[in-house]
């Protein structure tokens, strides 16, 4: 029993140099990695059916999400920097509350980082596919969608997760600026977006404010309600945690990571506001909503043609940097529970020219474009908030339980009143998590004992192999 809860003591010197990762980073890599993962399909997709969950009080339940992500993006900064090696909230929960919590994290890390990377490669299909019909160019059936949508491959979608691959592996630095470029893109689009639709703000359009009401309710089968949109924006507002798993590769992580974890929530929040207050002033929510492109679908009834291709064109061009950030952090806790034993250790390398652990993104993309290949994500995709709200839940704990077990030890950025912030963000993820719908809950449940079962065999083995 006493090993299930053992604590790993972090030594970065202690390991071996090829397994080290190479700090390049900075903070002004950092804030740009964050507004990438974060500004993505939530804004281009989720506004609409937050929309058609809350009408106008959707603009509460990003309020909402955004608050308990600021709770939680609070945690993150003072335990990133008290513990600043990769693996996010996985290695957090290693080192202050044991190894079988680690491991609930990390598989439920596993699940997040795995249908996020899927889920945006195959929405950025969609306006790829949509993109290349309106220059000529078509491709057929069979190579646009995956089985479950009668093709037989969603080819653009395990494109562009090869590419983005082949980006990290060429270098974390690299591909950091890169991506610091493609969110300019993308920030300046949605800045035309609110420049063209601001002028026809309506505020009848808010009236009335909250038609489902607060508490998440059944309506037609699904829940509706400004909570329930909460439940489902908070897709929107989770990308800040795979900040956190860059810390090792970070030049002064004690400055940069704070800057880069709240910098970038508190630029997102603003944008996801603003935007969406913009939407509903300028139409109704029941014309927009649950729309695969409400941003496009305004422009189009304002009359501004050519204003909605430029922002499918936006997408196209910078949707790619949710699945860099994604895909890195994903790859980097893989990485790291490899180097702790807990996967294949022959995957907890680093190339010696690039310092990015080459084999584990490969095997990373490869996982991840066959699920965006062939499943039907749209079933499964909110499975992600699930394994989210478990991680921020750790690391929640891991603030707590650190102020209590060692409020001597040094802290260069110290979470402002720690004993609300953290039982606020636990409590907020857990009421979030109690508004996903059942069958996502039960889903999570199940994944996570097939993850207990992994663990107890994986363990067996370990104990096997060991010398006696």
């Amino acid at each position: 029993m006493n090993a299930l809860f053992h604590r790993k003591t972090v030594s970065l010197e202690a390991l071996h140099p090829d397994q080290r990762l190479k700090p390049t980073l900075s903070w002004w890599h950092l804030i740009p990695l964050g507004v990438g993962a974060i500004v993505g399909t939530g804004i281009y997709t989720l506004i609409g059916v937050g929309a058609n969950l809350a009408g106008p009080g959707v603009l509460l339940s990003f309020l909402i999400a955004g608050a308990v992500c600021a709770c939680a993006a609070l945690a993150y900064a003072e335990v990133a920097t008290m513990i600043p090696v990769s693996g996010s909230a996985y290695t957090y929960s290693y080192v202050v509350l044991g190894e079988i919590v680690a491991w609930i994290v990390g598989w439920s890390l596993i699940l997040e980082y795995s249908l996020v990377v899927s889920a945006v490669a195959v929405g950025w299909s969609g306006y790829a596919v949509g993109f290349l019909n309106a220059v000529g160019v078509h491709l057929p059936q069979a190579l646009s969608v995956g089985l479950y949508a009668g093709g037989l491959v969603n080819f653009p979608a395990v494109a562009v997760i090869a590419v983005v691959a082949g980006l990290l592996m060429l270098g974390t630095r690299e591909s950091a600026t890169i991506n610091a470029v493609l969110v300019a893109v993308k920030i300046i689009a949605l800045g035309l977006f609110v420049a063209v639709a601001g002028p026809r703000f309506n505020a009848a359009n808010f009236h009335p404010f909250m038609p489902y009401g607060f508490v998440g309710h059944d309506v037609a089968g699904t829940s509706h309600g400004v909570m329930a949109a909460a439940a489902i924006i908070f897709f929107a507002f989770y990308g800040f945690d795979a900040l956190s798993t860059a810390a090792e590769e970070t030049r002064n992580p004690g400055r940069d990571l704070p800057i880069g974890i709240i910098g970038s929530m508190l630029a997102c929040t603003a944008i996801y506001v603003t935007v969406a207050a913009v939407a509903v002033g300028a139409m109704p929510f029941g014309r927009f909503a649950n729309s695969p492109e409400p941003l496009a679908l305004i422009l189009r009834n304002l009359g501004q043609g050519w204003t909605a291709i430029a922002i499918g064109a936006a997408a196209v061009i910078a949707l790619p940097t949710v699945i860099l950030a994604f895909l890195y952090g994903q790859s980097r806790i893989f990485f790291v529970m490899a180097r702790d034993g807990l996967l294949p250790a022959s995957l907890a390398k680093v190339n010696p020219r690039t310092g990015t652990p080459i084999r584990m993104t490969l095997a990373t993309a490869v996982v991840v474009a066959i699920l965006a290949g062939l499943a039907p994500l749209d079933q499964i995709a909110s499975l992600a908030n699930a394994g989210t709200l478990a991680a921020f839940t750790a690391v929640s704990a891991c603030l707590l339980v650190l102020r209590r077990r060692s409020p001597d030890q040094p802290r260069i950025y110290r979470t402002p009143l720690a004993w609300i912030v953290g039982p606020l963000a636990i409590a907020g993820c857990l009421y979030l998590f109690w508004s996903l719908p059942l069958k996502t809950r039960l889903f999570f449940a199940a994944w996570n004992l097939i993850g207990l079962v992994c663990y107890f065999l994986w363990r067996s083995r370990r104990t096997e192999a060991a010398p006696s």
